[in-house]
């Protein structure tokens, strides 16, 4: 589903504040646990898992557990100019989102991925 996404589908996906932070930052890190989103978002795990479930429905995001932990990352057959978009996107926003990312960089006890 992920190559056939039409401009139309993906700007409804990004058409949410905390869907477009959640994919911006998961654009800069390349994989974020819940965890981290909920303290980089400083919002709730239930609004944070509806978001991403969204995401993960759209196609824009894949999952993969990990221990207990659930990670979050560009779909990899995500199109190109969807890509190209997000990333284009994120270095003409990153005071936008620097509250956010102040707040993950601050998050102590991150979730080692691998």
């Amino acid at each position: 589903m992920s190559a056939k996404l039409t401009p139309t589908q993906v700007f409804k996906c990004l058409a949410d504040d905390t869907r477009a932070r959640v994919l911006l930052l998961i654009q800069r890190e390349q994989e974020l646990c819940v965890c981290e989103l909920i303290c980089a978002l400083d919002e709730s795990q239930p609004k944070i898992s509806r978001h991403l479930a969204q995401l993960r429905k759209c196609g824009l995001l894949q999952d993969r557990r990990q221990g207990q932990w659930i990670y979050y990352r560009l779909h990899p057959e995500l199109a190109a100019w969807v890509r190209e978009v997000l990333a284009a996107t994120l270095a003409a926003n990153r005071l936008w989102l620097e509250a956010s990312q102040q707040r993950l960089d601050a998050m102590g006890h991150r979730p080692v991925c691998g």
